[in-house]
């Protein structure tokens, strides 16, 4: 499993989260196998305001990613993502990234509701 976490920098399982996704840096992203982090990438985002934000779904779906973990999204995201069989979840916590990845690998981090989602 694949799991993309907004972040604002290239730090990994170390950077501090972004609060929007559309506008986040980069995306951690870490491959997940029986429980377990085999793999963890950083992967530079493309810019929300040359491509708007159908491009930066575009490019996390391209990412090949199974979940996204973020502090919150819009209906347009979050319904993108849904159609590409892609899990939408939300924790607005936790300021780290490893630390999300943990607490969703011990259950603790819920499917995003669609009725939460940004209205902007």
């Amino acid at each position: 499993m694949r799991i993309a976490i907004p972040v604002e920098t290239d730090q990994g399982l170390d950077a501090p989260r972004s609060g929007h996704f559309g506008h986040a840096a980069y995306f951690t992203i870490a491959t997940v196998e029986d429980g377990a982090v085999t793999n963890v990438e950083s992967v530079k985002n493309v810019e929300h305001d040359e491509c708007g934000c159908g491009g930066v779904i575009q490019h996390a779906l391209d990412q090949n990613i199974d979940a996204i973990i973020a502090t919150g999204m819009g209906m347009p995201p979050y319904s993108r993502f849904t159609a590409g069989g892609v899990a939408v979840y939300a924790e607005r916590e936790t300021p780290i990234a490893g630390d999300v990845l943990k607490k969703f690998l011990a259950g603790d981090v819920e499917p995003m509701d669609p009725n939460a989602a940004c209205r902007h």
